[in-house]
């Protein structure tokens, strides 16, 4: 059984064959609508939305199949203090599929885990958000029809942005990709995502608070919404909500055929006006979301054959401090690190990625 929990948990090759299976259903929808009958497509959203739950509920209705669950915590038994464990193993008697928005990091992973049918992350907290990576990269291929050697500019709140992690994972592991990203200092992007991933990959990167400045060299601008709800302090994010606004003004000395992404919902960080632009593709994004979330689904109930195991040493002795990991509220998960670098003794929880450097011997 195969889940998607992170983008990296699908090969180029996996992704390039969602995409080919997406474009076929936009060419021919008809071939697809009884692909699903029978089926059930579980949404718990623990958590707000719009968008990404309308997008898994249509597309699971245009497969031919039905959609059960929740739109908020307080209206399943998780508001009684119900584990997501449990409540991974409760709804796995119900349905076929289960699609899971989480504030807690490494929420999905711990249903996985649990779980006796497919999971699909459609969110958790400021970790991860794959299936936007999907829609993203679907937008990408069908507006610029490759991912290499492009120069990707990444704009607004990199710190606490979960697609914004996700893309770069995603887009990393292709040839001559560059990334430029623009931000104020307090949302730089967190330095694990430099080293471990653009680093690791030799990927060039340059940082900036200047927009305009960069602006004539992008071929990608992916705009993103500075995020109140993951804010600590809500003063600083009172400072820091408009560091970046786009205007049909800003966008003259762009390329004429920038891609202008963003995940959505927007507040303010795109004028209207600049919607009646060729080049704004993040409605279509949306679009696209439903279609790459169809391919999603398709290959799961499918049965994707499981990716191998990674060879990884777990250490159980680090406890994770993480406020907002999962392990925080679940007391009776069990602490679990991946060793991510030998020589310098860098360990990551399972659940969120956070690290921990082991002292001496």
């Amino acid at each position: 059984m195969r889940s998607l929990i992170n983008i990296l948990d699908f090969s180029p090759e996996e992704l390039q064959q969602l995409i080919d299976v997406a474009n076929d259903i936009i060419a021919h929808p008809g071939d697809y609508r009884e692909r699903c009958r029978g089926k059930k497509l579980a949404t718990l959203f623990f958590e707000p939305s719009t968008r990404t739950r309308l997008s898994f509920e249509a597309a699971m209705y245009e497969l031919g199949g039905n959609v059960i669950g929740f739109s908020e915590a307080q209206s399943s038994s998780a508001a009684k203090g119900e584990s997501v464990a449990d409540t991974a193993k409760v709804i796995s008697c119900y349905a076929d599929i289960i699609a899971m928005r989480h504030p807690r990091d490494g929420a999905p992973l711990v249903a996985a885990m649990n779980a006796s049918i497919p999971v699909i992350n459609a969110g958790d907290g400021g970790h991860n958000h794959p299936t936007q990576t999907l829609a993203d990269l679907l937008t990408i291929y069908r507006e610029k029809g490759r991912f290499d050697r492009l120069t990707v500019g990444l704009c607004g709140d990199l710190k606490y942005g979960r697609t914004v992690h996700s893309l770069i994972s995603a887009l990393s592991r292709y040839p001559g990709v560059r990334f430029v990203l623009i931000s104020p200092e307090e949302l730089k992007l967190p330095s694990y995502v430099k080293k471990e991933v653009l680093a690791v990959h030799g990927i060039p990167y340059e940082q900036t608070e200047d927009l305009e400045a960069v602006m004539p060299a992008l071929d990608i601008l992916y705009m993103t919404r500075i995020q109140r709800e993951r804010f600590p302090d809500p003063t600083e994010y009172e400072r820091l909500k408009d560091s970046y606004i786009l205007t049909p003004e800003k966008l003259k000395a762009a390329k004429e055929d920038l891609c202008i992404l963003h995940p959505l919902p927007r507040v303010n960080e795109i004028s209207v006006a600049v919607d009646k632009d060729p080049r704004a593709c993040y409605f279509k994004q949306v679009l696209n979301g439903k279609y790459m979330r169809m391919a999603l689904i398709l290959r799961l109930l499918e049965g994707m054959e499981e990716a191998p195991a990674p060879e990884e040493e777990i250490v159980a002795d680090l406890i994770c401090d993480n406020p907002r990991c999962i392990v925080q509220t679940e007391q009776e998960l069990p602490q679990a690190f991946r060793c991510t670098n030998r020589e310098r003794k860098i360990f990551r929880c399972v659940y969120c990625e956070s690290k921990r450097i082991l002292k001496g011997e």
